[in-house]
């Protein structure tokens, strides 16, 4: 289950304005949520993730509403199943959602954000397999939270009084868990974008910054084929106009936060 909000200006990715304007970060969220839709589709002939060749089924949880426009298209072009997100804050509605898809009978949901365009598709697979012999799984993102959670059953406790937006929330999570006595697998830690510097330090680890005027080529990186060509040739022109905007050059690498 991907959770996405609706590419609108003024909307998503504000942490990002300025430098960006709202309308360059809603061109970028946009193209991270279709990634993250993309990435579950490893079975090149029906278009679905599959877990030893069995297909899954795919579901985005939507904000502000289901019914809009951006995600009635990607229903149809996708081959994905709607819901809304219904909660006060994302606790609230992540706990909602998984209450509402392991009512259909399902026995392993994954939740995933769509702030990742360099995650490689085979974590999905990985956090399914880990849920055959763990009650909960988790992927750390460097900031301190985490980008992906999947369970085997409903599990409200690990969303209720969690300071979110903070580098605590993996962490807390984690020990809430332990008190529960639930068994916790990890995936790798990654990288998501939330911040300028997340944004410019993405751009440098993929090795996407604009040639410079001299016309020197961009560095390789191993990383770069995780993007797709789309998000790439987003962040290129980002990258291009951001060398020019001051704003942009004083930010720093985020400090890697423990889970």
């Amino acid at each position: 289950m991907i959770f996405a909000k609706a590419p609108i200006p003024g909307q998503v990715k504000t942490r990002l304005c300025p430098p960006l304007t709202p309308d360059e970060a809603a061109s970028l969220h946009g193209s991270f949520v279709l990634d993250a839709l993309e990435r579950s589709r490893d079975d090149r002939t029906t278009g679905r993730v599959t877990l030893n060749r069995v297909p899954l089924d795919r579901f985005v949880a939507c904000a502000p509403s289901a019914s809009h426009v951006f995600f009635k298209i990607i229903e149809e072009r996708h081959g994905v199943q709607l819901l809304d997100q219904i909660g006060e804050d994302l606790g609230a509605r992540m706990d909602q959602a998984f209450r509402a898809i392991f009512a259909r009978g399902y026995q392993r949901v994954l939740v995933v954000g769509t702030d990742l365009p360099s995650l490689p598709g085979a974590c999905y697979t990985e956090a399914l397999s880990l849920l055959a012999d763990h009650d909960l799984v988790l992927g750390p993102s460097l900031d301190g939270g985490y980008y992906l959670i999947g369970l085997r059953g409903p599990a409200p406790e690990l969303f209720v009084g969690m300071p979110w937006s903070t580098d605590r929330v993996c962490a807390l999570t984690r020990a809430k868990a332990d008190a529960l006595g639930l068994k916790t697998g990890l995936l790798p830690t990654w990288r998501d974008v939330d911040t300028i510097e997340d944004l410019l330090a993405l751009i440098d680890e993929t090795g996407l910054e604009a040639p410079c005027h001299g016309g020197s080529q961009v560095r390789p990186s191993p990383l770069a084929p995780s993007l797709s060509a789309r998000t790439a040739g987003v962040l290129r022109l980002l990258a291009s106009r951001l060398r020019t905007r001051p704003s942009a050059a004083g930010a720093k690498t985020p400090p890697i936060a423990p889970c």
